[in-house]
């Protein structure tokens, strides 16, 4: 078995870092869909709406940072062209989305996306002994998480 200078498997870290793109890629998608709600939010709730959508658009911005990173780390290559992203991508592109339910809607469903993407790393970054990778996974999916509850309850919906 040979290991990288981290001490991981260079297969397991390949495999790694070939998910991790896949996240980054997905994320590119929620970080742009994010970009045209604050943009095209209107109505009652605008002002709330506009605040929180840069609130997720600035984490995501710093997430896709962080993902890159990691796959620099891990000795491979980010993803870095639209033609990539969408070529790797699980999430509903919104288009001129303005209506607040509708906009709130795809942040759920793309959060639900992105955590079953990192669900898979976390188990594969178990099973590999990458520390890093699966820390990194169970931040984000704790938050995510929370912020999928924050945003059920503003629906009014259930869990």
């Amino acid at each position: 078995m040979k290991t990288n200078s981290l001490g991981l498997e260079f297969k397991k870290a390949e495999v790694l870092a070939a998910e991790l793109n896949i996240l980054l890629a997905n994320f590119q998608v929620y970080y742009q869909n994010l970009r045209g709600l604050h943009w095209n939010i209107r109505g009652k709730r605008f002002f709330d709406l506009h605040v929180k959508f840069e609130e997720l658009y600035n984490d995501s911005q710093l997430k896709i940072d962080l993902i890159a990173e990691r796959v620099l780390t891990l000795g491979s290559t980010p993803l870095h062209t639209f033609e990539d992203y969408i070529k790797n991508n699980k999430l509903f592109v919104g288009r001129d989305i303005s209506n607040d339910e509708a906009a709130v809607n795809l942040i759920v469903n793309s959060l639900t996306q992105l955590l079953k993407i990192e669900r898979v790393i976390l188990k594969q970054s178990e099973e590999a002994a990458d520390e890093g990778t699966n820390s990194m996974m169970s931040d984000f999916i704790k938050e995510q998480e929370k912020t999928i509850w924050m945003m059920k309850a503003w629906l009014e919906e259930e869990m």
